[in-house]
């Protein structure tokens, strides 16, 4: 709210992308809280965001810094085991086990509070003493069968720490009450639990005998080629067939239709024509010699079968 709209936006934007990205991608969650913490280093969820970031890829000196500011701009003691945490991660057991005992727990919730026993233990473990870590996860949240959004966790971490001093047989129990109140799977007492009993998970299939079991689809290419020779076959035939008829037709001796005679007809036709324009030709010939007899013609227009006479100039008998 204190940040201008759009700005606000930005940040919100890239907050967003953090939560998001935050389990399964934290180098890239941390690249947006980064930004988020460029354009707004001022805001205290800005600066939680950055911390969360840096400790989810392990950066736990960035992450105890970020964490310190956010405490001191918002006065609360939330952010206490995380930081102590950030503690062990920076190989200082002894500091998160003084952090354990700081009045600041006291003012811790429920969830906060088994948090912080959840880092001391482990600071014990870290430290070597694993019996004494088995002491500090022994509290009334552990014996209680009511199910919190905390208690698969602790359960598992108890048996965890059962299985690091021997006691395999309880260690196993308590996984299995761990498997009964995790419903969201944030642990792995499935598979510990499996480890134990001697239980092998494996494929059912192998990736060499799924692909030899695969059906194999009958190659149609060559029924597809069989059936077009086949038709291929078929139209040789129909045409072989057609051919055949045509053949008999013609040496039957009866005509198929009357083509033959409206033929001759035709020709008789166009000869009794080429007579009668052949008379017309010769009779117009015989008109044009008389007519220009002795006389030379106009132009070689006149006469294109012959070469132009000079004007005046008769004829010899050898020219005609």
């Amino acid at each position: 709210m204190s940040l201008p709209k759009t700005l606000a936006e930005d940040v919100a934007r890239n907050l967003v992308m953090v939560a998001r990205l935050l389990d399964e991608e934290p180098e890239q969650a941390y690249a947006y809280s980064r930004v988020a913490l460029r354009l707004a280093s001022r805001v205290a969820a800005v600066r939680e965001a950055a911390g969360f970031a840096s400790y989810a890829s392990e950066r736990y000196a960035e992450a105890l810094a970020e964490f310190r500011a956010t405490r001191r701009m918002t006065g609360t003691v939330d952010l206490w085991p995380v930081m102590a945490d950030c503690e062990r991660g920076l190989g200082r057991p002894e500091r998160a086990l003084e952090m354990a005992g700081a009045p600041e727990v006291h003012k811790l919730d429920k969830a906060g509070q088994v948090e912080m026993r959840l880092v001391a233990a482990g600071a014990r473990q870290d430290m070597g003493q694993d019996e004494a870590a088995v002491v500090t996860l022994q509290s009334s949240e552990l014996a209680s069968n009511a199910v919190h959004p905390w208690t698969a966790r602790l359960r598992y971490a108890y048996a965890d720490a059962l299985l690091r001093v021997g006691r395999e047989r309880e260690g196993r129990d308590w996984f299995a009450k761990a498997l009964e109140a995790d419903h969201n799977g944030t642990t792995d007492a499935s598979d510990r639990l499996a480890q134990l009993d001697g239980v092998e998970f494996v494929d059912a299939i192998d990736e060499d005998d799924a692909a030899e079991s695969e059906p194999q689809r009958p190659d149609t290419t060559d029924e597809a080629a069989d059936d077009e020779d086949d038709v291929d076959d078929t139209d040789d035939d129909v045409s072989d067939h057609d051919v055949s008829d045509e053949d008999d037709t013609e040496t039957s001796g009866e005509p198929v239709s009357g083509t033959d005679e409206s033929a001759d007809d035709e020709d008789d036709e166009d000869d009794s024509d080429d007579d009668e324009e052949g008379a017309d030709d010769a009779e117009k010939a015989e008109q044009r010699a008389e007519a220009t007899d002795g006389a030379a013609p106009s132009s070689f227009l006149d006469s294109p079968f012959r070469e132009p006479a000079a004007h005046g100039e008769p004829k010899s008998d050898d020219e005609d």
